[in-house]
C-alpha cells in the first residue's frame, strides 16, 4: 500500500480523488499531464508514494520514476514530434517548488517554442567553482 500524504494534491491524483488527464502508470509510478503546461505534451511523473522531494524519495521509487520520465519522452518524440525534452525536478520552495511531493516534469521541446531557460549561462568565477568543488569532493 502506497504512503500518502491527506493534504497532498498529487497523493489524491495518485489515488483518484482529484482528476487528472493520466496518461502512464505502473506498479510505482503514475504519469499524467501538467496543467500549467511549458509545451504541448508537457507532463509529470510522480511516485505513488508520497516523497517531499529529491531528498525523501526512495531510491527505487526514484529509479522507477525516471525509467517512467524516459518512456514518456519517448512517446513525446514519436507521437507529438518533440525535436528534444527537458527533465526537471524543482527540490525545495527556492527551486520553485511549489507541489511539495517528489514529481519529474517531462517536457518536449521543439524548434522555436518560446520556452527559456530559467537562467542565461555566462562564464562563473574560475576560483568560486573551484572552492566548491572542493567542499563538494570532502
Amino acid at each position: 500500500m502506497a504512503t500518502t500524504d491527506p493534504d497532498c494534491l498529487f497523493c489524491k491524483i495518485v489515488a483518484g480523488e482529484v482528476p487528472a488527464t493520466k496518461i502512464d502508470e505502473d506498479e510505482r509510478t503514475i504519469a499524467f499531464m501538467d496543467i500549467n503546461p511549458g509545451t504541448r505534451g508537457h507532463a509529470l511523473v510522480v511516485p505513488r508514494n508520497h516523497a517531499r522531494d529529491l531528498h525523501d524519495i526512495d531510491l527505487d521509487d526514484l529509479t522507477a520514476v525516471a525509467h517512467a520520465g524516459q518512456r514518456l519522452a519517448a512517446r513525446q518524440r514519436n507521437v507529438l514530434g518533440a525535436e528534444g525534452v527537458n527533465l526537471l525536478n524543482a527540490c525545495g520552495a527556492a527551486a520553485w517548488q511549489t507541489v511539495f511531493h517528489f514529481h519529474l516534469h517531462v517536457v518536449p521541446r521543439y524548434a522555436g517554442d518560446g520556452l527559456n531557460l530559467p537562467w542565461v549561462p555566462s562564464p562563473g568565477d574560475p576560483d568560486d567553482i573551484a572552492a566548491a568543488g572542493e567542499e563538494l569532493r570532502r
